[in-house]
């Protein structure tokens, strides 16, 4: 008896063209990305010891995670051009004919995919997030002699005689303006002979429009033969540290694997801060391969039917349109679970589950 799970000659073929012309329109958007990324740049030319070959280096470094965002579209679009290519040259009315199903072709087309989106999300949990944290850190580092990343202790940068450290922080935007926000600071000021004068340690240190700000402030003062200690609900802290190099040293959700996102959860739910921007990207990481896949069987009814109904060209651009517009609005139901805090696994469980149902309402219509 027949097992029609094993793969077979027509499915090998199919998943061959559909992985050429994925592998192609992948590396064109990539290439337009990186090259857009790399003008970009050039309005950060000469700050700091920031060139043109760091910033060369600093695109390179970020490659992976572009080509990790990019794999979504690439994968739709190449897929549908890939069966395009097979319906030009009647090799899926040939297809057809041997009595295969539209379902079976889009089962091939799904599992020639498998293998790129499991790359994807071992690169999206690896290579991708060191990369760019190289990258930010170069950039950084090019820019502000005086402010630097590392990678478990968080920010750091230095204003005259004074050290802070930050474990990390986040910008928002309040009322039209630009906030930063940086959380569990320390202050660290040293003598001309490196000793230690005193030691703050804030909860949070805030930049609005006002200046500086210390939250849930203690303070050490070490003198010749005693240290005295002081406490302050809140206090003005007069620095000129430029907030926009703090924000930039900032290590942001999307840089993180999954492990250290969940971490950053829990933490910021142990100390009952808002951890609904590092929820959303770790669930968003979770629903990665779904989505993908989703979006191409979702997407590839439009495929099939009859060259002389509208044309391949037009269905195609259809299909593009329609897996892509479902792709945002996967994004914006992650964007409403934070803003109505109901549960990310739901907001991002709801559109591959519609987009689904939508393709086996299509392939009920093209029944075959």
């Amino acid at each position: 008896m027949s097992r029609p799970w094993r793969p077979r000659l027509h499915d090998l073929y199919i998943g061959r063209v559909v992985l050429a012309t994925v592998l192609l329109t992948w590396a064109v958007l990539v290439g337009l990305d990186v090259v857009m990324a790399l003008s970009g740049q050039l309005g950060d030319l000469g700050k700091g010891s920031y060139d043109f070959p760091t910033a060369l280096v600093y695109v390179a470094l970020s490659v992976p995670r572009r080509a990790y965002t990019i794999f979504p579209y690439a994968a739709v679009i190449g897929s549908l051009l890939g069966l395009g290519q097979l319906a030009a040259t009647s090799e899926l009315t040939a297809l057809r004919a041997l009595g295969l199903s539209r379902r079976r072709l889009s089962v091939s087309v799904v599992a020639a995919l498998v293998l790129l989106t499991g790359l994807m999300v071992v690169n999206g949990e690896t290579l991708a997030p060191w990369g760019q944290r190289q990258a930010d850190q170069l950039k950084l580092a090019a820019k502000n002699n005086n402010v630097a990343m590392a990678r478990y202790s968080g920010l750091w940068a230095r204003e005259g005689d004074t050290f802070l450290n930050a474990v990390d922080g986040q910008e928002r935007i309040e009322g039209g303006r630009r906030v930063l926000e940086l959380r569990d600071v320390r202050l660290y000021q040293v003598d001309g002979e490196g000793r230690l004068r005193s030691l703050t340690r804030a909860g949070m240190a805030v930049h609005d429009s006002s200046g500086w700000r210390l939250l849930d402030v203690r303070r050490i003062e070490f003198g010749e033969d005693h240290a005295r200690r002081t406490e302050a609900a809140e206090q003005r802290w007069e620095s000129e540290l430029d907030p926009n190099a703090l924000a930039a040293g900032v290590t942001r959700p999307r840089n993180l694997s999954a492990a250290d996102l969940q971490a950053s959860i829990e933490y910021r739910q142990r100390n009952g801060l808002d951890a609904r921007e590092y929820e959303d990207t770790y669930w968003s990481r979770w629903f990665y391969p779904v989505n993908v896949l989703a979006l191409c069987l979702a997407a590839v009814p439009f495929a099939f039917g009859s060259l002389r109904s509208g044309g391949m060209g037009k269905r195609l651009f259809l299909g593009i349109i329609f897996a892509l517009g479902f792709m945002l609005l996967q994004m914006q139901f992650g964007r409403l679970a934070g803003a109505f805090r109901f549960d990310y696994r739901i907001a991002y469980a709801l559109p591959p589950v519609l987009m689904l149902g939508i393709s086996w309402l299509l392939f009920r219509r093209k029944s075959g």
